[in-house]
């Protein structure tokens, strides 16, 4: 199905003038016409008469046929079933008065922009005890760029922990032909379709930078991870969900990460997990700089000829520095005032 816009058909007010006209003109025939019999009976009174009445009764089905769009809209036609084309544009058109409009979707309202609930405009009526409720449903179709929260997953990543991840997507109508047509409802099929993207791109990557993981398909290890590699991991989910949704006419603008984080039944474990880490990175530092420090002040002593250690001494020097510079609380001196040795 391929999309074919109707053009040269913004004429409605013409048409609507035009009908104006033609509605008045039948009232003035009736009128002229039922004076006319009051005097004397002729064929020519008797067909305006008639023709007067056949307009009042029929001509207000053309008024269907006039159509509003805003920017940004679109309407899908046909005409006993056959798609007969689009009217794309801002402007007052008038087309076949017994051509119906068509979106699937225009009752679907999804976890996403607000203009997308289909324009529904609900009329109650309360005669008595009985009560009727009229719903009119807007069939234009948006062409703004619109935005679907998708809601939160919970999915396992490469390592099998489970993580709960949500995405934003801005996506926007390009084919409308395609969108009413290919699919059943464009709008849940794109819901969809976020999710098993979602799923087949999270996957790949582990929550966060692991080993022996390769999240680019080269067979080469890499340090790929939903938590550094972001930006990536939007651009791929994009990238599949434009795929899976190409059929249906929509264009996918962007993706975003907008939630990330472990399960709550391994969250605390995996904290526990990034603490540790944490505390072996500082410990780390710490004896790295405590063991410069020292060597730092073996250097200094010697040079400067303050003191002279044998082997032992230094070894018992070492150690005391080390436990100062690496301990978790301040160390408490002991003043040997006798002699060293």
């Amino acid at each position: 199905m391929k999309e074919q816009v109707l053009e040269n058909r913004k004429n409605g007010f013409v048409v609507m003038l035009l009908l104006i006209v033609l509605e008045a003109a039948a009232v003035v025939g009736v009128v002229f016409a039922g004076i006319s019999l009051e005097e004397k009976v002729t064929g020519g009174a008797v067909a305006l008469l008639v023709i007067s009445i056949v307009w009042l009764s029929v001509g207000w089905v053309f008024f269907i046929g006039l159509k509003v769009l805003k920017p940004q809209e679109a309407l899908v036609l046909t005409l006993f079933g056959k798609y007969v084309g689009t009217l794309k544009g801002d402007g007052f058109y008038f087309v076949n008065p017994l051509c119906t409009s068509v979106n699937p979707a225009a009752k679907t309202k999804l976890s996403q922009s607000g203009d997308v609930d289909g324009g529904r405009s609900i009329f109650k009526t309360k005669s008595g005890s009985t009560e009727a409720q009229l719903e009119l449903v807007n069939k234009k179709i948006s062409l703004k760029i619109m935005t679907l929260n998708n809601n939160r997953q919970k999915i396992n990543d490469c390592l099998g922990n489970p993580v709960e991840i949500g995405i934003a997507v801005m996506w926007r109508v390009t084919d409308t032909a395609k969108a009413v047509f290919n699919v059943d409802n464009y709008k849940e099929y794109l819901s969809l379709q976020c999710d098993s993207a979602l799923r087949d791109i999270v996957r790949i990557y582990p929550y966060d930078v692991a080993p022996n993981v390769d999240t680019t398909g080269d067979g080469v290890a890499d340090e790929g991870s939903l938590r550094g590699s972001s930006e990536i991991v939007a651009r791929r989910i994009r990238d599949e969900i434009q795929k899976k949704v190409e059929e249906a006419g929509l264009e996918i603008i962007e993706a975003k990460i907008t939630y990330l984080a472990y399960a709550p039944e391994i969250a605390a474990v995996m904290l526990q997990r990034q603490q540790a880490s944490a505390i072996i990175d500082a410990r780390k530092m710490i004896v790295d700089g405590a063991v410069g420090m020292v060597e730092m002040a073996l250097e200094r002593l010697n040079e400067n000829e303050v003191v002279t250690l044998d082997e032992e001494r230094k070894a018992a020097m070492v150690s005391n520095l080390l436990v100062v510079l690496c301990g978790n609380h301040d160390a408490q001196p002991i003043v040997n005032t006798g002699s060293l040795y």
